[in-house]
């Protein structure tokens, strides 16, 4: 497992992605390839904001597990979209325990509890509903949106799956993994306010 810090959201895993590939070249390509839809309109290469959105998810679980970008578990999840203006952003859901609010419920209903199958001493545990369903249970995601320079995205030259795709798509999802580390990682940190 990738090891992250309070700096680090997204982790790409280079070596799996080489050493498990069944096409010899990429797993994330053969990926790709079998989402060969996802990367075109109409037989077209698609704008950049789409590509790299379809190039994120693809990248990323669930679609790969585990994911050629590899998000910190802690995360419900990290998303690209485009928005109402056509630019692209980062979305990503941070789920808050009690302790964590200024304002904390009065009425001591139920929070996330660390998934049973993290370590008691795992810095970035999962967060999962509550185990009991007999007390009502109030749990708090924050979005945090991010917007994505257009400078960091790219025009794909090809629609069909291949390595000039796959170069093209790891490219963009390097991009915006630096990106994620280096601009959403800090509002990510103070949200959380370094307690898990």
């Amino acid at each position: 497992m990738p090891q992250f810090d309070h700096s680090t959201l997204v982790i790409i895993d280079y070596t799996a992605d080489r050493e498990n590939a069944s096409d010899g070249h990429s797993r994330y390509g053969a990926y790709i390839a079998q989402h060969a839809a996802d990367f075109h309109e109409d037989g077209q290469p698609l704008r950049p904001v789409e590509f790299a959105a379809a190039a994120w998810r693809t990248a990323t679980s669930p679609v790969m597990a585990p994911g050629y970008a590899v998000v910190r578990p802690d995360l419900d999840r990290v998303e690209v979209y485009a928005d109402h203006d056509g630019g692209a952003q980062f979305c990503a859901k941070v789920g808050l325990r009690h302790s964590q609010l200024t304002h904390r419920p009065a009425s001591r209903p139920l929070d996330w509890e660390r998934a049973p199958w993290t370590r008691s001493n795992e810095p970035w545990p999962v967060l999962v509903s509550p185990e009991r369903t007999d007390r009502p249970a109030v749990l708090v995601t924050a979005t945090v949106l991010l917007p994505i320079p257009d400078s960091i995205l790219i025009t794909p030259t090809t629609a069909r799956p291949g390595r000039t795709l796959t170069d093209e798509a790891k490219t963009v999802v390097a991009a915006l993994a630096e990106h994620a580390n280096q601009h959403l990682a800090p509002l990510v940190a103070d949200l959380l306010g370094g307690a898990r």
